[in-house]
């Protein structure tokens, strides 16, 4: 009875592994990928609050220290235009590093599959 209640546990394992692996490509590509984006979006809303970028664009008319006079007025403008742009450029930075890591996802399985079988077609042929 141990015996064959160990060969039906071990039938189950391998049919569960066999499951897994025609199963990991629907995963990879819908809920994985799912997930993937769900986290980019996080990822670059906390970037974007970081930044600050949407505090200088909201304050943009805004005299800094209180200077109402036109010469206050005019370099709390171009001073928050530049830190409008240089932010704009970092948060450009984070939203092209967060595509790669998305395209990355994308064509990782296909990457590893050609490895693959390259590799064995490798080993084959030796």
């Amino acid at each position: 009875m141990t015996l064959s209640s160990a060969i039906f546990d071990f039938s189950k394992v391998i049919g569960q592994l066999f499951t897994d692996l025609l199963y990991f490509p629907f995963w990879w590509y819908t809920k994985g990928l799912a997930k993937v984006i769900r986290w980019a979006e996080k990822y670059l809303a906390a970037r974007l609050q970081a930044n600050g970028l949407l505090v200088w664009l909201k304050n943009i008319f805004v005299p800094m220290y209180g200077q109402t006079d036109w010469a206050g007025i005019l370099i709390s403008f171009l001073t928050r235009v530049v830190q409008i742009i240089v932010r704009s450029i970092m948060m450009l930075f984070w939203l092209v590093l967060t595509i790669i890591v998305v395209m990355i996802w994308l064509i990782a399985p296909i990457i590893v599959i050609y490895q693959l079988g390259f590799q064995i077609n490798h080993f084959l042929s030796t």
